[in-house]
């Protein structure tokens, strides 16, 4: 609370200035510019920073909310706040639709998607002359007045868009410890482990560029009215473009970098002009300098090093509650039925008409040599791939169609082969991601998530790294974190995908002390795992495919004596254990 008043109080002091000096309407102008231009690069701070999509379209949406106070005001003389509501609505509401249409596609295609409605927007500035006054702009645009008193002074219009700036600053920072700002997080690190873990990554990222619109058009209506003039000429391509290398000069990923980088870069170009002839191509290269050798931004490096001083907050172990993932098994029927599941790629027959049930509170393994198909099994029960044909039936209902995320919903919990948690962030926020699943009966608000949170990194006996940064773990750690995030959502039934790949003697045997208590509470288990010895000790059932088709399955003593599982998979009788 001392910070957010710290920050506050100097934010205001800075607000002041203009009354406290004798300031040129030149130098007020570019304060002008650089607030309303800082508000709408906070709006790719959340697109971009924390949801990791590229928008090229920001100027768009910038220039609907100028137009439309603009057009509102001198044409028809409507009031200014009416004309900024109208502004925001338009800008949000196009943003929503653009992020709806296009937020399937991915990387350049995205770029490319982006860029194309950012020239669809130019093209209608400058020849719908009828409607938008064409090449020759919007002059006498009105400034606002509050209770009677009319902002006509360059300060005081000033003052009132720093403090909507301040407002904006502290909602795109407070944004991240939210449910919706982590699930942004989680989808920018790992989209795939995002869907997973039951975040519903298309409504994340549309939420996201939903955001980013209304801020570009909350700042380009009060640019509208700040310079009282507008032409197509203010927001172009090269403006959009503007924006991202603002954003990414001062730091993506901050709130306080965006309005750092704006600055920055309108008032470098002012700074440099002693210049004279060369100062454009010396801004050119101090940027690109500043941009090749902070790739974090400048607010990144500042905040790197303030970490190394940062003391940790420390975590009261006694004061953590035991993790409830109890399962109460009430239900004779298998949990999960699969009837002549295949999938295929072209020609490739990876899954050929599996079919098995999985008892309740078991611990059901699938083994069989590399290539055999199980990881494609589970990627099929998870709902990452389609299925070519067959059923898959999660505790009495058809999952067959769903999404990854509606199947976290209902209780599916996944680990990976290869580790995919959310490095850039601290183990117990990876965790949250997981508690914050659909259908995860704990009490609302942040505290019961983290409270949840620090539970299950407690059963997994990792509470004490809750605040480190995840990739800085060891290896073994991760994959607990893992288990952990998928814990966190109480989960009726978890798929691991080789728990125990990469771990030591001494970690594999805590993976089995922990799998056997996962089994005590009455968790089921889908477990794909090379390590036999560890597959006898905690599995009740096992079932083997070789070339994607089922070739054995049955209890582990007469499943590793299989002949044909001595061929496939084990090599001769002398590797098994009776």
């Amino acid at each position: 609370m001392k910070k957010i008043l710290l920050v506050l109080a100097l934010g205001i002091l800075v607000a002041l200035l203009p009354y406290t000096m004798k300031i040129s309407p030149y130098v007020l102008n570019i304060f002008m510019q650089a607030i309303t231009y800082s508000i709408a690069v906070l709006g790719m701070t959340v697109v971009l920073g924390y949801t990791g999509q590229i928008n090229l379209a920001q100027a768009t949406f910038f220039g609907l909310g100028a137009y439309a106070v603009a057009l509102g005001t001198v044409g028809p003389g409507l009031n200014f706040w009416i004309t900024l509501i109208m502004g925001i609505g338009v800008a949000t509401i196009s943003g929503f639709v653009l992020g709806l249409t296009t937020l399937r596609l991915k990387g350049h295609y995205l770029a490319m998607i982006t860029i194309s409605f950012q020239q669809i927007f130019d093209l209608i500035l400058v020849n719908w002359i009828d409607f938008t006054r064409g090449p020759d702009g919007i002059a006498g645009i009105e400034r606002p007045s509050i209770f009677g008193y009319a902002l006509s002074d360059d300060r005081a219009y000033l003052f009132l868009c720093a403090l909507i700036l301040y407002a904006c600053i502290y909602f795109v920072w407070q944004l991240p410890q939210t449910s919706t700002g982590r699930a942004m997080r989680a989808v920018r690190e790992n989209e795939l482990a995002a869907e997973v873990t039951g975040v519903d990554s298309l409504k994340i990222k549309v939420i996201a560029f939903t955001i980013s619109a209304g801020l570009a058009g909350l700042g380009g209506a009060l640019y509208a009215a700040g310079f009282a003039y507008i032409s197509p000429d203010n927001f172009n391509f090269s403006r959009s473009i503007e924006f991202l290398t603002m954003v990414l000069l001062g730091g993506a990923q901050s709130a306080f970098g965006s309005a750092l980088g704006t600055s920055l870069l309108i008032l470098l170009p002012e700074w440099l002009r002693f210049l004279k002839e060369v100062y454009l191509a010396a801004y050119g290269l101090a940027v690109i300098l500043i941009m090749v050798f902070l790739p974090t931004g400048i607010w990144g490096i500042i905040s790197s090093r303030a970490a190394k001083y940062r003391k940790p907050v420390p975590i009261d172990l006694d004061s953590i509650q035991a993790l409830d993932i109890s399962v109460p098994i009430t239900d004779p029927t298998p949990i999960l039925q699969l009837q002549n599941l295949q999938k295929h790629f072209g020609g490739v027959k990876a899954v050929d008409g599996i079919t098995l049930n999985v008892a309740r509170g078991t611990v059901h393994a699938l083994i069989g040599p590399n290539g055999s198909g199980k990881t494609t099994t589970l990627n099929v029960l998870n709902g990452i791939y389609k299925t070519t044909a067959g059923k898959i039936v999660f505790d009495g209902k058809d999952i067959t169609e769903l999404a990854p995320h509606e199947r976290a919903g209902l209780g599916v919990g996944r680990t990976f082969q290869n580790i995919r948690l959310f490095p850039s962030m601290s183990v117990v926020e990876n965790v949250m991601v997981g508690a914050q699943r659909p259908n995860n009966h704990i009490a609302p608000g942040q505290a019961a998530l983290r409270a949840r949170a620090l539970s299950a990194l407690k059963f997994v006996g990792l509470a004490e790294q809750a605040e480190v940064i995840v990739q800085n773990l060891p290896y073994g750690h991760q994959r607990l974190v893992e288990i952990a995030r998928a814990l966190a959502g109480h989960p009726t039934f978890l798929l691991l995908d080789e728990p125990a790949a990469g771990l030591n003697q001494t970690e594999k045997q805590e993976l089995v002390a922990l799998l056997k208590r996962l089994r005590g509470h009455g968790l089921t288990i889908f477990l794909i795992e090379h390590d036999i010895g560890l597959i006898e000790q905690v599995s009740d059932k096992i079932t083997v495919l070789n070339f994607g088709k089922q070739i054995a399955d049955g209890n582990p003593s007469d499943v590793l004596n299989h002949p044909d599982v001595i061929t496939a998979y084990l090599g001769d009788a002398s590797h098994v254990t009776a």
